[in-house]
């Protein structure tokens, strides 16, 4: 069974497409199931790149008119990838109970510092700010607010060395994960972005095998993530070779978040 549940579209400001041209592509492609997962938009506060909260409405009233028309073809999900923050812990709950998602993914980008401090972890200045990141994710998956954890080796990014706090941040994401009974995302948009020479070597900025190994030691359950920014991304040589890697790497690969 094909399927992909980390989806974006026009909405979010730096993806293509509007929520039907990825439907047909993933019926193209063969895909069964098509969970569409756009940054989400906050109420009051504006993180940037991301559909505005006037649209969100819309993007969830679009979904539920594409599942209808294109029923006989493939199933679609309404999903949003979302940063966890404390204070909107009430938000969280009404996208799922009142607005109708059917899934939340913990994408963290923005987050926040022990100090209080708001960062981003594509601009991490030290291994500290690693640590931040994954005490953040851990935090959120406490909630059992959200399925699965999008690209949850982002941190890699960085021009880091892989020292003692990166390699506790990942047993913590890893460890939380575990215990919450959480689905963590193998990202096939790292296999996208060019090699890059980092302190370890030359590679991809993400999925990391450092970070994977480990998650393959354990029994939590890994799905491989498009994370497409056009149409033609939903299910193109990326995506194969993510899973191909991540068949190596001897992770307990699921196609689906829903049975």
């Amino acid at each position: 069974m094909l399927s992909n549940f980390h989806t974006h579209t026009y909405r979010c400001k730096h993806a293509f497409g509007t929520e039907e041209d990825y439907v047909l592509s993933a019926v193209r492609s063969g895909l069964s199931q098509l969970g569409f997962s756009d940054h989400a938009p906050f109420p009051d506060q504006d993180f940037g790149y991301r559909m505005d909260y006037s649209e969100l409405q819309d993007y969830l009233d679009t979904i539920d008119s594409l599942n209808n028309k294109y029923q006989s073809s493939i199933r679609l999900f309404k999903g949003l990838e979302i940063e966890y923050h404390p204070e909107y812990t009430d938000y969280y709950r009404q996208l799922l109970e009142e607005k109708g998602l059917d899934y939340l993914a913990l994408g963290e980008h923005i987050y926040h510092s022990r100090s209080g401090e708001l960062k981003n972890i594509f601009f991490a200045e030290s291994t500290d700010d690693v640590m931040d990141y994954a005490e953040n994710i851990c935090k959120g998956l406490e909630t059992g607010l959200f399925r699965f954890v999008a690209h949850p080796d982002l941190l890699f990014i960085n021009d880091l060395p892989i020292d003692e706090n990166t390699e506790a941040a990942c047993s913590m994401i890893i460890e939380c994960a575990s215990k919450n009974h959480v689905i963590l995302e193998y990202n096939a948009n790292g296999y996208r972005r060019e090699k890059h020479l980092y302190p370890d070597g030359l590679r991809h900025p993400y999925p990391h095998p450092f970070f994977w190994n480990k998650v393959a030691k354990t029994d939590i359950q890994v799905i491989v993530g498009s994370d497409c920014h056009t149409p033609e991304q939903l299910y193109d040589n990326s995506v194969e070779s993510a899973r191909e890697s991540a068949l190596q790497l001897g992770l307990k690969l699921t196609d689906s978040l829903f049975y």
